[in-house]
């Protein structure tokens, strides 16, 4: 019998495998890799075709006003006017009360779709995601003029349908070990990038393509979401770290007995050299295999399970919903988010009023904008390496200081959430200047304010509170930061109203507001500190002892 490579016993073990049984299992392990690459870079392009469209709405409204939606109301606008000036601010508010409800949904249905997804797994999670985008897409499809209010409905089902397409794509992540939290970033920026789908759309409608023929297409996408689900999916989740020999999706064919054996045999190798590295992984970097967008849910399942086999929290999780943290960071996301959707859901009418309503300079400014927001999937992962880079540096002080790993964790934190804040607050500066060409800086600004705002948030809910809570905290603060959301629908129909179509003062307003989520960064600072002085009382003289005790008081 031939004898197998050195590399392929496993430890201790005298038994040789033959020839046909080694080059089975390279086969399987070839043909199980080609899947992975597969399914990493068809979910790629799902979540930046279809997960985040809504939020290039700017780009779809101008083709939509083209379309004469809603443009009746700018005739009863006109017939109460004594000038030739036609007044279309009631079909804007029209619009941006259409965006608003859709972005509220975005964030608000995170909660209960995330629940969808860890009770019944990902090919029911899915079945309702396309089911969902089919049915928005088919309602623009079969919209017109005369029935425009069937984009209320429409903008709901593609953002739930949207929601989910990235929450069941996040746990690709965990096929690829070490490289875990580059895919989850990656996912949360193609979902950024995902926005430019309607510039494409409205670029195609000047070039004389029909908007029902576009939608139509997306709808028919829907085949290739299905084949997606049941061939390059799993039927419940994708565990981490992987166990040997794990499959997932439908196969055509099965393994062989002599790999099965194979594969026993060899398990514990595979486990000692891989998966003893990736779970080392998933303790050691915490803050980056959550670090995302939107969209962190995933981390759910795989949170509770490793809550399972450790002991029980000691900090339950209403303690972290009434915390200080918890709060400030409520007010950290919200604030911001309220600034990126008010400004995505106004750019329209903002445009024009700048241009002086010179349709050209809408059109070429809503190109530059929808071009800006394709970049997310390049700057997406910037705030992570920002993250893991201080951490480190932290770590490597803490360590000589006898500092715990997560306190050098949340520390590193306060850079990130300070770096987000003052994004924000330069993007709605130049926001507020009323100069068109400014606004090139401004679209600059606001994807990578964007970009760094819901890394960062899922990255610190993942550090400063217990693993097992996350998803439930990331899906109460993400649906309670959806709530806040709606404040946007009043500060439009204050701009049309009182403030006569200025904004200016609504923004000022707004930069003001950005101001108070730097008491987030000053508030995690000061509890670290607060941390740091206890464990130095705790402490005692000899290091090792020290880490003794913190191990069993943290037991």
């Amino acid at each position: 019998m031939p004898t197998a490579p050195p590399s392929v016993l496993a430890p201790g073990s005298e038994k040789e495998f033959p020839q046909d049984q080694q080059g089975s299992a390279m086969e399987h392990r070839g043909s199980s890799m080609a899947k992975r690459l597969a399914t990493l870079l068809s979910g790629l392009v799902e979540c930046m075709c279809f997960a985040g469209v809504i939020f290039g709405w700017a780009s779809l409204v101008y083709v939509l006003k083209k379309m004469h939606y809603f443009e009746d109301l700018c005739m009863s606008a006109a017939a109460n006017q004594t000038s030739n000036v036609t007044d279309c601010s009631a079909q804007d508010e029209q619009f941006s009360l259409i965006f608003t409800i859709g972005s509220f949904m975005n964030n608000f249905m995170t909660f209960p779709t995330g629940y969808i997804f860890d009770r019944f797994g990902t090919t029911a999670a899915r079945l309702l995601a396309i089911s969902a985008y089919t049915t928005g897409t088919l309602l623009v499809a079969f919209s017109s003029a005369a029935t425009a209010l069937m984009l209320f409905p429409a903008l709901t089902f593609l953002s739930v349908g949207g929601i989910l397409f990235i929450l069941t794509n996040m746990q690709v992540g965990n096929l690829f070990g070490k490289h875990r939290s580059t895919i989850i970033t990656l996912y949360n920026g193609a979902f950024d990038s995902s926005s430019a789908v309607f510039l494409v759309i409205k670029l195609l409608y000047e070039q004389g393509l029909s908007l029902r023929t576009m939608f139509l297409f997306m709808s028919a996408c829907s085949a290739w979401h299905l084949i997606r689900t049941f061939f390059l999916m799993p039927r419940s989740h994708i565990p981490y770290p992987l166990p040997p020999g794990y499959t997932y999706g439908v196969s055509c064919h099965k393994r062989s007995r002599s790999y099965r054996t194979y594969e026993e045999q060899r398990s514990p190798k595979v486990l000692d050299e891989n998966d003893a590295e990736d779970s080392d992984n998933l303790h050691a970097d915490p803050a980056l295999e959550e670090n995302s967008t939107n969209k962190g849910l995933v981390g759910i399942g795989d949170a509770e399970t490793a809550a399972n086999l450790k002991a029980p929290a000691v900090v339950s999780f209403w303690s972290c919903v009434f915390s200080k943290l918890f709060f400030w960071h409520l007010v950290w996301l919200s604030v911001m988010q309220l600034r990126h959707y008010l400004f995505i859901g106004t750019l329209n009418p903002m445009l024009t009023q700048l241009a002086e309503g010179d349709a050209t300079l809408v059109s070429s400014y809503t190109n530059a904008f929808a071009f800006t927001q394709f970049c997310g999937v390049i700057c997406a992962p910037w705030n992570g390496l920002i993250l893991d880079r201080h951490k480190r540096g932290h770590k490597k002080e803490g360590s000589s200081q006898g500092v715990p790993d997560s306190l050098a964790d949340l520390r590193s934190c306060v850079l990130s959430l300070v770096i987000t804040v003052l994004q924000c607050v330069a993007f709605s500066i130049c926001a507020s200047i009323p100069v068109l060409p400014v606004q090139y800086a401004t679209f600059i600004l606001q994807v990578l304010s964007r970009s760094f705002l819901y890394g960062g948030n899922a990255a610190f809910l993942a550090i400063a509170f217990p693993l097992e809570h996350f998803g439930k905290l990331y899906g109460l603060v993400m649906g309670l930061s959806a709530v806040v959301s709606l404040l946007q629908y009043p500060c439009f129909s204050l701009i049309r109203g009182p403030l006569n179509g200025d904004p200016f003062y609504v923004n000022i307003g707004l930069v003001v507001l950005m101001f108070l989520a730097l008491v987030n960064p000053v508030m995690v600072w000061l509890e670290c500190k607060r941390r740091q002085n206890e464990h130095n009382i705790a402490g005692s003289p000899a290091l090792t002892a020290g880490k003794k005790e913190g191990l069993e008081s943290s037991i």
